[in-house]
């Protein structure tokens, strides 16, 4: 038997060039999400001529139907504006509050030691939603669409139903436990004789529907004020929690000036306090730009080291001084600033691992989860939106509204419910993170957009809790200082250090051989299942917009036109 192999230029490349990974390409318009269906509406939204922020709202409002685990209007999040103008983005804060009935010792027995569940798993776990308000302000301030159209495609999927996934089913399966203890959670998401929705089968949630319909009819009176409200209340009121109607009239999202820092002459811009995202982003940016990461190559033994104690230094930071700058000064000049990031970089020794228990927090200059879901969208006219929004865990509290069908979020539990003990995702909290009744809690989400020359060319966020920091940085390193493009920027393997535990958390797919010159440095590795599921989109020089959909959600989808 004979085997011909043609190589040459009548055939075209040899089948060994090439990249492994290859991101959607298209000229008007770009969406990517955590799930096709919503990125698919979304789209409609762009080739119907509507801008990228009523692309973004329509998705949001999709997410809350199609992805109830993260998918929300029972959260809240940040979204990040960048218009194709050049003018400077915009942020909007549509994080959730604490009740006013909260207090700094209410996750606390009378002997002052936290009661872990009661952050989590009750009533008392549910700041006040922001959702719905930021994504009206959003559409109110920069759409073109009415909040009526925004919310149509939602409500055709939450009343006639979508074809569940695999990913779905298994997410019920694997919260049953949690979900099956409230009654209105297990009407909802479960058949009547107790079993999950099958892939294939066909799920409907009428009160969803009519949820979301009365905010298209009422704006975000339909759901701050009510049939809504009172569901709300009413829940609240049968199971000891706080939130009121005077809390859910009194909601405001807030206006923010995203972090702003440069990167080898790119400009960063990511979500500002009470995220803690964007500013330590740009920190660690910072400490790193004094290193020849290119140099070091992509997962090298010697960039992950020094990316590891670039993050400690960070998180350790993260511990002390980052808060709801609406309640506590946060030196947010300092912590982001190059002279800061220099004398931090003079700490990190290129051979040989710090033990996190000799990091402190630094001393900047003067004061100036893991289940959410994010998603990006372009324009043709270069507008950008970076969107992450949350109900914290997976599927939240587990608690659904009675009458309403929605979750609501267990974000109460990102506050530190006692300074220094780490909340779930093992984040150690201080005073500026105390409980206060109308703060903000602390998060991590970091909807990030990077601009090159007063253009957008990175959108860019992920979920994953207090991973979602050091999973965004990696694809911006990926990008500027590896040269991947984005689809390979966003599959590449990932790692992570928070300071405390002390240990690099990593992905299947990092070397052996890196591993092992790691611990040799004097590094902890644990191997843990995938980080984040980041949606991206790059701006090429030529215009084409390039989508990369993080594979490792089933669901995800980056769709262009």
């Amino acid at each position: 038997m004979t085997f011909l192999f043609v190589i040459g230029p009548a055939f075209g490349q040899a089948i060994l060039e090439g990249e492994r990974f290859h991101p959607v390409t298209a000229k008007q318009g770009m969406v990517a999400t955590s799930h096709t269906l919503a990125t698919d509406v979304a789209l409609e939204v762009l080739k119907k001529g509507g801008n990228a922020v009523d692309a973004a709202v329509t998705a949001g409002f999709a997410l809350a139907v199609t992805q109830p685990r993260s998918g929300n209007i029972g959260g809240g999040g940040f979204m990040l504006i960048s218009k194709g103008d050049g003018s400077e983005p915009e942020a909007i804060d549509y994080r959730e509050k604490a009740p006013a009935a909260a207090t700094e010792s209410m996750f606390q027995d009378e002997s002052g030691n936290v009661v872990r569940d009661r952050s989590r798993f009750t009533h008392l776990a549910a700041g006040v939603p922001g959702t719905v308000a930021g994504l009206a302000l959003a559409l109110e301030r920069h759409g073109t669409i009415s909040l009526k159209q925004a919310l149509a495609p939602a409500i055709t999927l939450a009343r006639e139903g979508f074809i569940v996934p695999l990913r779905f089913t298994e997410g019920l399966e694997q919260a049953r436990d949690r979900l099956e203890r409230w009654p209105a959670t297990r009407t909802t998401f479960y058949k009547e004789d107790g079993r999950a929705w099958q892939p294939g089968e066909r799920f409907r949630q009428p009160e969803l529907a009519d949820t979301l319909q009365r905010i298209a009819d009422n704006g975000v009176k339909g759901f701050y004020e009510g049939k809504t409200a009172t569901l709300i209340t009413e829940e609240m009121a049968r199971h000891g929690g706080l939130i009121t109607r005077e809390d859910l009239i009194n909601y405001r999202p807030a206006i923010r000036t995203p972090v702003h820092g440069t990167y080898r002459g790119y400009d960063i811009y990511s979500m500002s306090p009470p995220s803690s995202g964007g500013t330590h982003i740009v920190q660690i940016l910072n400490i790193l730009e004094g290193f020849p990461m290119a140099q070091f190559g992509h997962n090298s033994a010697d960039a992950i080291h020094h990316m590891a104690e670039a993050m400690k230094l960070a998180y350790a930071d993260r511990s002390k001084y980052l808060g709801d700058t609406d309640f506590v000064d946060v030196p947010l000049t300092g912590l982001t600033s190059k002279g800061y990031a220099e004398e931090l970089r003079k700490s990190i020794d290129p051979d040989k691992a710090r033990p996190a228990d000799d990091i402190n927090p630094g001393q900047p200059a003067a004061w100036e989860s893991p289940e959410t879901t994010h998603f990006s969208v372009v324009d043709k006219w270069g507008n950008a939106v970076s969107n992450t929004y949350t109900i914290n865990f997976s599927y939240g509290s587990g608690i659904t509204v009675k009458g309403a069908g929605f979750l609501l979020n267990n974000e109460m539990d990102d506050f530190s419910a006692k300074p220094g003990v780490p909340n779930a995702y093992g984040l150690i909290g201080g005073e500026a993170n105390k409980v206060e009744p109308g703060k903000r809690m602390l998060s991590s989400m970091s909807p990030t957009i990077v601009r090159k020359d007063g253009q957008n060319v990175l959108v860019t966020g992920s979920p994953g809790g207090s991973r979602i920091i050091t999973t965004t940085l990696q694809v911006i390193l990926n990008v500027i200082d590896h040269g991947m493009n984005i689809q390979t920027a966003v599959s590449a393997p990932r790692m992570h250090h928070q300071w405390l535990p002390d240990e690099i958390r990593v992905e299947q797919g990092i070397s052996p051989d890196s591993i092992h010159l790691l611990e040799e440095r004097g590094h902890t590795i644990v191997h843990g299942s995938a980080m984040g599921a980041i949606q991206s989109i790059m701006v090429s020089e030529d215009g084409v917009l390039h989508g990369g959909a993080d594979p490792r959600r089933s669901t995800s989808s980056a769709m262009g036109y």
